[in-house]
């Protein structure tokens, strides 16, 4: 049975998702609860699968990972009966961050990391040019970021 959430679940998981490292006291304090009734909303969460998993996000740009592309792929007639094998092969890839499959021109989005442009070249020479069934792709250089965020609209959630 699918649980719904209330305004303190929901402040909950905004405060998880801004800083995964708050404890239980912390956030319970945020949200005026004592720890154990928080303690045991969390784990409520985490089991009906709202909280997926707790990361620490890293600055790319720190670890010296400059280049964001954004990558367009469409498959032949007969590469997508492997779109199975293409995707298995795709999450392999860790300059790989971030996949979709798409309705429209393309059959699949990528969003790329590396360090630099000669870097993606060598990326897309040995690798994703190689993969079977491939029969176009379009990449375009990010500039700059406006927006990035992890953090989901729960504003928006009922």
């Amino acid at each position: 049975m699918p649980i719904s959430l209330d305004k303190t679940d929901r402040k909950i998981l905004e405060l998880i998702q801004s800083d995964a490292s708050l404890s239980a006291s912390e956030i319970a304090e945020r949200v005026n609860l004592s720890q154990p009734p928080c303690w045991r909303r969390i784990k409520r969460l985490e089991e009906a699968g709202f909280i997926d998993r707790r990361v620490g996000m890293l600055n790319r740009k720190q670890l010296g990972l400059n280049v964001v592309i954004y990558t367009e792929v469409k498959l032949t007639a007969n590469g997508r009966q492997a779109v199975g094998e293409f995707e298995e092969k795709i999450r392999s890839f860790p300059e790989v961050t971030e996949c979709y499959v798409m309705m429209g021109r393309t059959d699949f989005l990528l969003r790329i990391v590396t360090r630099d442009v000669e870097t993606y070249e060598e990326f897309f020479r040995k690798h994703l040019s190689q993969l079977p069934g491939v029969q176009d792709i379009n990449s375009s250089v990010a500039l700059s970021e406006v927006k990035y965020t992890t953090e989901l609209p729960l504003g928006l959630v009922q």
